[in-house]
């Protein structure tokens, strides 16, 4: 019974002895999983924050082209502002200039069939005149 006994106490030594092998093999190679694991976490940390700085040089050139467009905005609105009061200005010396007046009166007698004699008589304005106004503004 005694060899009996050897024999199972060998045999139970031998199955802890393969179970602690297996153990220390799983744990290594949970080990090695938890090392990659790791290196893969510092890389995806390492890309997450390049990607935080990324986005802060963006939000930072938005910034610049946003203020570039309302200067530029701003510039449009002040031209356009000119631009109407030229084109007010000078419509307002073609009414004060009486020569204009005068040419615009016989350019409109023209349009409604008017014939030479009536504008240089009604214009008071030379034939050289009238006959090159109306060779510019008669209807063909």
């Amino acid at each position: 019974m005694e060899v009996v006994n050897n024999n199972l106490l060998l045999l139970i030594l031998i199955a802890s002895s393969l179970l602690t092998l297996v153990c220390l093999g799983l744990i290594l190679m949970l080990s090695k999983r938890l090392g990659s694991s790791q290196q893969e976490l510092h890389v995806l940390k390492h890309r997450i924050k390049d990607t935080h700085d990324q986005a802060a040089i963006l939000r930072s050139e938005v910034a610049e082209v946003r203020s570039s467009l309302m200067n530029i905005g701003k510039r449009l609105v002040a031209c356009e502002n000119y631009a109407k009061d030229l084109a007010q200005q000078q419509a307002a010396q073609k009414y004060d200039d009486p020569d204009a007046k005068i040419y615009s009166r016989a350019v409109k007698m023209i349009e409604l069939g008017a014939d030479l004699e009536e504008i240089m008589r009604e214009c008071e304005i030379p034939r050289a005149e009238a006959e090159l106004l109306m060779s510019l503004h008669q209807k063909s």
